[in-house]
C-alpha cells in the first residue's frame, strides 16, 4: 500500500463570513505529482497555506508526513516554492542558496540544488539582477536545498519562458520518479494536463473531482464537435440537436454536444459547405469549466 504523505479530514477554514475550505477530505500518496486546480476563490491557496503551516485550520485534522507541518518544515522534509517573496536582491544566487541550506539539519549540496534548478551559471549573479523567470528558478532551488521528500509549488512557472517551463517539469518529474511527492497549484491548465499524475479540482472550498486526467475528462458528459465554416450563426448552432454550447474561432466552429452523432448529422445537413470535421473528447480546460461552474 502506498504511503500517505498528506492526510486531511473534515478540514475547515473561514475568514469572517467567507468559507474558504469547507469540510475537505483528502489523501495524497508518495511519489505523485498532484495538481490542485480551481477558479479564483476556490480555496487553493488557503489549502496549501494550511499544509505548509502558514495558516491554522479552524477545525479538522491535518497530517503532513505523519506529523505537523511545522515538524516537516524544520526537519527539511517539506519544501515550498511560493509565487513571491523570500528573496534578497542584494546577495548572489549562491549566497542565497548557502544561507538557506544552513537552516536544515541534512541539506542537499548547494551545487546540486543549483544544477537541478538550472542556476549553475548564475550562482555569482545578484538576485536583484535576475529576470522574473530566473527568480522563479531561485525559488525552486530554495525549495530543494533542504533535500525534501514533499514539495509544494504555488504557480511555479510564472514568468518562465517555454524552455524554462519544460526544464522545470522535467526536473520535477525526475524528483517524483525518485519517490518524492509534488503538490502544485497552477492556472496553466495545459501544464496540469501534461504533467500531473492526479488532479484535485476544488470549487467553493470543496473537492468536486479527484482522479487522473483521463478520469476528470470522463466526468464531463459531452464531446467536442469542430468544423470549418465561413459563415456561422452561433445562435442557430445552439439549436442543433445535442448542442449545449457553441462558439467560433475565426472560421472554426466549436460545439459541445451530448449527442455528437446527431449534432454532426444536423450540422452537415444545414451547412453542406462545412468541412474539416473533428469529433473528440474534451480537454482539461473544458472539464475544468464544466465541473467548477456547471457549464456545458
Amino acid at each position: 500500500m502506498a504511503e500517505t504523505v498528506i492526510s486531511l479530514t473534515d478540514l475547515r477554514k473561514s475568514y469572517g463570513s467567507v468559507t474558504a475550505v469547507d469540510g475537505l477530505d483528502l489523501r495524497i500518496e508518495r511519489g505523485q505529482k498532484v495538481a490542485i486546480l480551481g477558479p479564483n476563490g476556490a480555496g487553493k491557496s488557503t489549502l496549501l497555506n494550511m499544509v505548509l503551516g502558514l495558516l491554522a485550520p479552524d477545525s479538522g485534522e491535518l497530517s503532513v508526513l505523519g506529523g505537523s507541518p511545522k515538524t516537516a518544515l524544520t526537519k527539511g522534509r517539506m519544501g515550498a516554492m511560493l509565487q513571491d517573496g523570500g528573496l534578497v536582491d542584494e546577495v548572489t544566487v549562491g549566497e542565497m542558496a548557502r544561507a538557506m541550506a544552513a537552516l536544515y539539519p541534512k541539506a542537499r549540496p548547494v551545487e546540486d540544488a543549483l544544477a537541478i534548478a538550472g542556476l549553475s551559471e548564475l550562482r555569482d549573479r545578484r538576485v536583484g539582477r535576475l529576470s522574473g523567470g530566473q527568480k522563479q528558478r531561485v525559488r525552486f532551488a530554495m525549495a530543494l536545498v533542504g533535500d525534501p521528500e514533499l514539495l509544494i509549488f504555488d504557480e511555479p512557472t510564472v514568468g518562465m519562458d517555454v524552455e524554462g517551463r519544460r526544464d522545470f517539469w522535467k526536473e520535477a518529474s525526475s524528483l517524483t520518479a525518485g519517490g518524492d511527492t509534488v503538490i502544485f497549484a497552477t492556472h496553466y491548465l495545459a501544464e496540469a494536463d501534461s504533467y500531473a499524475d492526479r488532479v484535485v479540482l476544488l470549487a467553493k472550498g470543496r473537492v468536486v473531482a479527484d482522479g487522473s486526467i483521463a478520469t476528470i475528462k470522463s466526468l464531463v458528459p459531452f464531446k467536442v464537435v469542430e468544423c470549418t465554416l465561413s459563415i456561422a450563426d452561433v445562435s442557430v448552432m445552439n439549436d442543433l440537436p445535442g448542442v449545449t454550447s457553441a462558439r467560433t474561432r475565426g472560421e472554426r466552429v466549436i460545439l459541445h454536444s451530448t449527442d455528437s452523432d446527431a449534432t454532426l448529422r444536423a450540422l452537415m445537413d444545414k451547412y453542406p459547405d462545412a468541412h474539416e470535421f473533428e469529433v473528440g473528447g474534451v480537454d482539461l480546460e473544458d472539464a475544468f469549466v464544466a465541473l467548477t461552474h456547471g457549464e456545458g
